[in-house]
């Protein structure tokens, strides 16, 4: 039997008697000509690790392990490890399977250099997220599935309603492209929401993890009161005084900076 002899997702849920729980944030994504081309925007995949969080049933993991790819995935649902297990054995050494919480797993037990390739758990999409930004293991490319309105605050232009705390510090770090939207209905069962996958890439001109520190510090408190100009939200800070030393107009809001210039308050913040 290989992996092209497998049933489908549907087929394979139906027999174990299992279906997605909502405390888990669980919309299974079944169809594998969309988990497919997932795996295609993922990037060329053959001999190359890859992490997946929340795998689920195993829908993009088989199209990650059809790709070529060395998968390393992480669910937390016991429930979901037969199923998972049945996929090893075909998989041909190519699955290795961790059962635990991605936001407390040791970063110790993936290897550096992996990608991560994923349809997040949308009640931990953004912790994990941030994580993966600025924690102690820091995946290359990462291709991630989130609700769309996460997405579009992820990839957001200054000036856009989306741009935000998080727009900057994604962007900071990486270059981030929408890559592929998909509607409610793609999954089992459908949310309430459409989703959308985002492209990660690093960045060459990375800043250092002091700066990002910085970084967060002033998008705190640009974003936190963002109707208000920058000499008001940035008071604590040093207000006028640091916008002025940044280069950056005091009269402005948080929404109409670039990142670059946000960049630039957090090396002036402190000096």
């Amino acid at each position: 039997m290989t992996l092209d002899d497998l049933p489908p997702l549907r087929e394979s849920l139906a027999a174990a008697g299992l279906a997605a729980r909502k405390s888990f944030g669980q919309h299974f994504l079944l169809d594998l000509n969309l988990t497919r081309k997932i795996a295609r925007l993922a990037g060329p995949l053959d001999g190359e690790t890859v992490v997946e969080v929340g795998p689920g049933p195993g829908g993009l993991t088989r199209a990650l392990l059809e790709a070529g790819a060395h998968v390393i995935a992480v669910e937390k649902d016991a429930r979901f490890m037969p199923l998972l297990e049945d996929l090893a054995i075909l998989a041909d050494g190519r699955l290795t399977l961790i059962r635990a919480d991605a936001l407390t797993l040791d970063p110790a037990r993936l290897p550096a250099g992996a990608s991560v390739v994923a349809n997040l758990p949308y009640n931990v999409a953004t912790p994990l997220l941030v994580g993966w930004l600025t924690g102690a293991w820091r995946p290359s490319a990462m291709t991630l599935m989130f609700q769309k309105e996460v997405a579009e605050r992820i990839a957001a232009a200054p000036g856009s309603k989306d741009y935000g705390r998080l727009s900057v510090l994604v962007q900071a770090l990486r270059e981030a492209r929408m890559v592929m939207e998909l509607p409610a209905r793609a999954f089992t069962p459908p949310p309430k929401v459409a989703s959308a996958v985002v492209r990660l890439t690093p960045r060459a001109d990375r800043p250092s993890d002091a700066l990002v520190d910085r970084l967060q510090r002033v998008t705190a408190a640009a974003f936190g009161q963002r109707r208000k100009m920058l000499r008001s939200s940035l008071k604590p800070l040093g207000g006028e005084a640091l916008c002025v030393a940044a280069g950056v107009e005091p009269s402005a809001r948080a929404e109409e900076l670039s990142v670059e210039q946000f960049l630039t308050l957090a090396v002036k913040l402190d000096d």
